[in-house]
């Protein structure tokens, strides 16, 4: 890491190994990266798997605003908070993605005082988990097109293949090329294109898996082209799988920092919220459990995106069964998305907090507070939630760290304490795959209901003939509305989800729906994060976010 490395109060941070140590980990067990980073292997959740249980607390959001809310500022904030309440508390987030880091939304460790640090380095290269998933994704796309240069003994249709190159970088060029031109030596001509590596199907796999042998089982079910009379070809079919894995061989191992308070943090694996299930690996949640009494996580976007593929994805795979989920909510959003009314941004924060009451869970709002909001714009929001029989505090976690956040970690141990139900799913894997969508679209997003094209339909009947019928679903859609239109903000009404096309991420194991206008590549905006970055002749890098 370029630059000098501090933690709170511009103190340096514990060694990592006194870091595991707290967990009651063996330093000596650990792999370190340095002095502030070490990778945790997967055995050691294998040695404590009998121990009960710490207890899951989400956090999620309102619908935000394009510049966010500070979902993982709260969870950073939260678990400096009740580690303060001496809780022996972990927290678990996603690695963040080079992408918007170098684009516009900036890096993805926290804000203010509220930070895992090392930022810059955890923001960068970090462990090379994300170089691990771009290199086992495109070798297996090297591998489909090295088969259809040698003879195509599988018959894959080239104009059926369905995998895609990656590459962690926002580069709208690249979202359709063409590859194998220059004769015969250079490979088949065909149509492909590059996600970027968060939306990338082995980022899903690897986040969802729960050992090496889950792993490779699920690497080897990915569907990566048909065959002329439309059967499927699997990765396994490539024999690629057993390279896939070696490649993914360090990436599997949770990565072990700390906050800038000295809260363990494990940040680990980095899918979209959209496309995939927008959490951080379920080998790392798992984990952090075991090793403490409080783990305190979050998901990617609002609780109509982000929480509830949590709930039906992440929690169904792993088995898990969360205790508490914190909504965050910000003045700005509620202005952002029409005011104080029912209809308006409250009406909005209404919906998130009945969409967690729909799961069987009783929701705190953390309001998170910045510099320049008004105190009677907060207490609107209070009163509001008060109304709503909601616990809410103003958190001021951004600007004093742990100690901003103590009323809202003390709400959540309320809720806690109270909280006897299991998780509910709003749906059974029985049922049928639209009607799933429809559930979803009905109950979480508030609609009247969904329309499929007769090309979705299609799709969808030919996905239940494979077999797929019985997978949760992951709906994709624009995270800046409850609707599928950016446009429509608050809480709207009498509105329709328009699926446009259905995709099968089967070694993941569920089924995408596309709504609206969704890429999977980005691109960079007018004047990138990137065009600011700048390194000072001793090293030190400035610009960074």
């Amino acid at each position: 890491m370029a630059g000098k490395t501090t933690s709170a109060f511009g103190l340096p941070p514990r060694k990592v190994a006194e870091v595991a140590r707290e967990l009651g980990l063996n330093p000596e067990t650990i792999l370190p990266y340095g002095h502030y980073i070490a990778k945790v292997p997967i055995d050691e959740y294998e040695s404590r798997k009998n121990r009960p249980d710490g207890k899951l607390i989400l956090v999620t959001a309102m619908t935000p605003t394009p510049q966010g809310e500070g979902k993982t500022t709260t969870t950073v904030g939260l678990g400096d908070a009740l580690r303060s309440l001496d809780r022996k508390t972990s927290i678990c987030i996603r690695e963040p993605s080079l992408g918007p880091y170098f684009g516009v939304k900036g890096g993805g460790t926290g804000a203010g005082m509220s930070q895992v640090v090392p930022a810059e380095a955890v923001n960068l290269h970090f462990t090379g988990d994300m170089y691990s998933v771009t290199k086992a994704n495109n070798l297996l796309a090297a591998m489909v097109d090295n088969h259809l240069q040698h003879g195509n003994e599988l018959s894959i249709d080239q104009r059926r293949v369905v995998l895609r190159r990656v590459i962690d970088l926002n580069d709208r060029a690249l979202r359709e090329i063409v590859v194998g031109l220059g004769g015969v030596k250079n490979g088949i001509p065909r149509k492909d294109g590059f996600n970027i590596t968060p939306a990338s199907e082995v980022m899903a796999v690897l986040c969802l898996c729960r050992d090496f042998f889950d792993l490779g089982d699920m690497l080897g079910r990915m569907v990566v082209a048909y065959t002329y009379k439309g059967e499927r070809i699997f990765a396994r079919d490539i024999q690629a799988v057993g390279a896939m894995q070696v490649l993914l061989r360090d990436a599997i191992d949770p990565n072990l920092v700390q906050t800038m308070e000295g809260t363990p943090a494990f940040v680990h694996g980095g899918p979209f919220a959209n496309i995939a299930q927008g959490t951080n690996t379920a080998i790392a949640t798992r984990m952090a459990l075991k090793l403490s009494d409080y783990v305190v996580t979050e998901a990617g976007f609002a609780t109509d995106l982000g929480a509830e593929k949590f709930f039906h994805i992440k929690c169904r795979i792993a088995d898990l069964n969360p205790s508490a989920a914190v909504v965050v909510a910000t003045a700005r959003a509620v202005a952002y998305h029409g005011g104080y009314t029912k209809d308006g941004g409250l009406g909005n924060l209404a919906k998130h907090i009945e969409n967690i009451r729909l799961f069987g869970l009783e929701p705190v709002v953390a309001v998170n507070r910045f510099d320049n909001d008004k105190p009677r714009d907060l207490n609107k929001i209070v009163s509001f939630c008060e109304k709503l029989g909601v616990e809410a505090e103003v958190a001021t976690h951004f600007r004093d760290g742990g100690k901003g956040a103590v009323a809202v970690a003390n709400a959540v141990l309320r809720t806690v304490a109270r909280n006897r139900k299991k998780l509910k799913f709003l749906y059974p894997l029985a049922m049928p795959l639209d009607k799933k969508i429809e559930t979803v679209a009905k109950m979480v997003y508030g609609a009247d209901g969904v329309s499929f094209d007769h090309a979705t339909r299609s799709d969808l009947e030919l996905i239940t003939r494979h077999g797929y019928g019985n997978l949760p679903v992951c709906i994709a859609k624009t995270p800046l509305s409850l609707s599928d239109n950016p446009k429509l903000r608050g809480r709207p009404k009498n509105f329709r989800i328009s699926v446009n096309e259905i995709r099968v991420s089967a070694g993941a194991g569920f089924v995408v729906a596309i709504c609206g206008n969704i890429v999977t590549m980005p691109g960079l905006p007018k004047v990138p994060a990137a065009a600011r970055i700048r390194i000072l002749p001793n090293g030190k890098a400035v610009g960074l976010t």
